[in-house]
């Protein structure tokens, strides 16, 4: 089973970008559809973005559609969040997350990802 480990997370102020990474390891990443999910303090936790297992389907949260961009590199055995024109309720810990596919389906249910990492801070002030 694969395992996952995010970074690239910080405090940045409004306005600004973040590009997080999510490492994949013990498995055939090619495999996995991904997704990016956050959890804000006293929320529950929340699909942002996600990828088909090939890269060819993403989808978005109406929240982030249009600043967040998901992408993998099949060869890195990694995914990306590109985060643009960031906002203090983008704050939360993000979270990578996986599950086998055999389709091009894109997931953004919390239920549907077996795999999940560790997380990493974001923080957005004002």
């Amino acid at each position: 089973q694969v395992q996952l480990v995010e970074s690239g997370g910080g405090l940045v102020q409004a306005g600004g970008s973040l590009r997080l990474s999510c490492a994949a390891s013990g498995g055939t990443f090619s495999s996995y559809a991904m997704g990016w999910f956050r959890q804000a303090p006293g929320k529950e936790r929340e699909f942002v973005a996600g990828i088909s297992r090939s890269g060819g389907g993403t989808y978005y949260a109406d929240s982030v559609k249009g600043r967040f961009s998901i992408s993998r590199d099949n060869a890195e055995n990694t995914v990306y969040l590109q985060m643009n024109s960031l906002k203090p309720e983008d704050t939360g810990v993000y979270y990578c997350a996986a599950r086998t596919s055999a389709t091009i389906v894109v997931y953004t249910s919390v239920r549907r990802y077996d795999v999940w990492g560790q997380g990493t801070q974001v923080t957005v002030s004002s």
